[in-house]
C-alpha cells in the first residue's frame, strides 16, 4: 500500500503521510498533479496533501485538484511546521547568498528575509527537494529552507532554526482516497458549491446552515477556469453524517448550481 505525496523524503508531506497512514510506504512525486495522477492510476492507494497553512493560507492548487477529481477526504492532520536554514556540510551562514524552498515555505519566513537583505529567496518545487539539490550539487553559496528531517535525510547542516514568522505555524493535511470511507466519530464535512450570480444568492446558500445551527469553520472562493468572474465556494462544516447536515445539503442543492461533498472525517485536534 502506497501514499503519494508532493515532495521528497524528509518533507513535511512525508511526515504527514507517516502520521496519517503509518503502515503504508510513501511514493514521492515531483509536483502535486503527479500525486493526484498516481492515486487516479492506482500506483498509490492514497495521497497526503497540504491544504492550508496558518500563516500563508490555503494551497489553492489542491482545492482545484480536489474539485477536478472524484477523490474523498478520509482524514485530517494538523502538523506543527518548523523551518530550518539548511546547507551542505562545511558551509557557513556568511557564505549564503540565496535560499531555495517551496513558495509556501518562503512565504512563511518573510521576517528572515527582511532581516537578512543580503540573502535572496528563490522558489523551488519542494522543501526537502531543495535540500537534496543543494547537497547533491555541493552548492557553497546556497541554502534551503526545510524540515529538520530533510537535513538528516540528505546529510546536510542546519545553520538556523525557527525561521517561520510565528511559532504557532501549522499546516492542515488531508489523506484522500478513491473509495468513500467515513470513520467512526467523524465530525467535520468539507464541501464545494457554486451559486447563481444573482443578488442574495450566497446569503441564501449560507442560511441553510444557520437555520440548522451548523457552524462553518472555513469558507473561501476560487475562480472557475474558463468562466471569468464566476466562483466556486469551499466550506468546512463542523458536523459529520447527521440528519441536519443531510437536510442542509439537500436544501443547498435546490438553490445552487452544484454541490459536491469532498469528505466527512474526524477534525484534527
Amino acid at each position: 500500500m502506497k501514499v503519494a505525496i508532493q515532495g521528497e523524503l524528509g518533507s513535511f508531506s512525508h511526515t504527514a503521510a507517516r502520521q496519517l497512514a503509518p503502515r503504508m510506504t510513501v511514493l514521492p512525486c515531483a509536483v502535486s498533479r503527479d500525486a493526484f495522477a498516481a492515486l487516479k492510476s492506482g500506483r498509490a492507494q492514497a495521497a497526503a496533501i497540504p491544504i492550508e497553512n496558518s500563516l500563508a493560507g490555503s494551497v489553492a492548487e489542491h482545492f482545484d485538484l480536489m474539485l477536478a477529481h472524484d477523490f474523498w477526504i478520509e482524514a485530517e492532520l494538523r502538523l506543527r511546521i518548523e523551518h530550518n536554514l539548511i546547507a551542505a556540510r562545511g558551509v557557513k551562514f556568511a557564505e549564503v547568498k540565496r535560499v531555495l524552498s517551496h513558495p509556501v515555505a518562503l512565504d512563511q519566513c518573510r521576517k528572515f528575509f527582511q532581516e537578512h537583505r543580503q540573502v535572496r529567496s528563490e522558489a523551488f518545487y519542494d522543501t526537502a527537494g531543495s535540500v537534496k539539490h543543494v547537497v547533491e550539487n555541493n552548492l557553497r553559496d546556497t541554502a534551503a529552507i526545510a524540515a529538520r528531517k530533510a537535513a538528516q535525510q540528505y546529510g546536510a547542516t542546519i545553520l538556523r532554526s525557527g525561521l517561520e514568522d510565528n511559532k504557532r505555524n501549522f499546516t492542515r493535511f488531508f489523506l484522500i482516497r478513491k473509495s468513500r470511507r467515513i470513520a467512526p466519530g467523524a465530525n467535520k464535512t468539507s464541501i464545494a458549491f457554486a451559486v447563481k450570480n444573482i443578488s442574495g444568492a450566497l446569503f441564501k446558500a449560507l442560511s441553510v446552515f444557520a437555520l440548522r445551527d451548523i457552524s462553518l469553520s472555513k469558507i473561501e472562493s476560487r475562480p472557475v477556469p474558463g468562466r471569468p468572474w464566476e466562483y466556486v465556494f469551499y466550506a468546512d462544516l463542523l458536523c459529520g453524517r447527521e440528519m441536519r447536515a443531510e437536510k442542509a445539503l439537500n436544501h443547498l442543492a435546490e438553490i445552487s448550481e452544484f454541490v459536491k461533498v469532498l469528505g466527512i472525517y474526524k477534525a484534527a485536534k
